[in-house]
């Protein structure tokens, strides 16, 4: 396992690139199968998703549209218990396949917000997709139709995911270290 230092934090390797990779190209054959035929559209959650919502994208072989969404609720590494939208929705999804893909769940509450927005809009259905699923977290009442990766309520970095906005570009995934 190596370490790595962010800012005033020490972080070390819990899950490799190589791993992630395998997840994501099963979870990618999964969704070509059970959505074959209903040219879905992903709506990634940026920041965290976009390096996740990309090699998802690539590893799709049914047609799929992909559009983005701003949401954040982060500062350091706690959630501030409030979301704030900051991009908006722009296409029609009235009778659309929806696929809201997001880098990690934990309390629930952003994506039953990003969920309960979606539905004025009538889609015809909403899929979640998730990189990291932190079930200990959970407090919401949500259905999580994809997750690559069930992870203990360890705060992690890279692949997308950042540290006050560091660590985002690492190949691997870091967990951070309990001094």
């Amino acid at each position: 396992m190596s370490r790595i230092t962010i800012k005033d934090k020490t972080f070390e390797t819990s899950i490799p690139a190589a791993e992630i990779h395998q997840r994501v190209k099963a979870l990618a054959a999964q969704m070509s199968r059970e959505l074959a035929g209903k040219n879905p559209l992903f709506l990634a959650v940026l920041n965290g998703s976009f390096v996740f919502a990309a090699d998802l994208m690539r590893e799709m072989t049914i047609p799929c549209e992909i559009s983005f969404v701003k949401l954040a609720s982060y500062q350091g590494t706690t959630s501030t218990g409030k979301i704030k939208e900051v991009i908006g929705i722009n296409e029609d999804l009235a009778g659309r396949t929806i696929v809201i893909v997001e880098d990690i769940v934990e309390t629930g509450t952003t994506m039953k917000r990003m969920i309960e927005t979606l539905g004025t809009r009538n889609p015809a259905s909403v899929h979640v997709c998730t990189l990291f699923f932190k079930p200990e977290c959970l407090k919401a009442n949500l259905t999580l139709d994809y997750v690559a990766f069930r992870i203990p309520n360890d705060f992690i970095l890279g692949y997308g995911l950042d540290y006050d906005q560091q660590g985002r570009g690492l190949k691997d995934v870091y967990s951070l270290v309990k001094e």
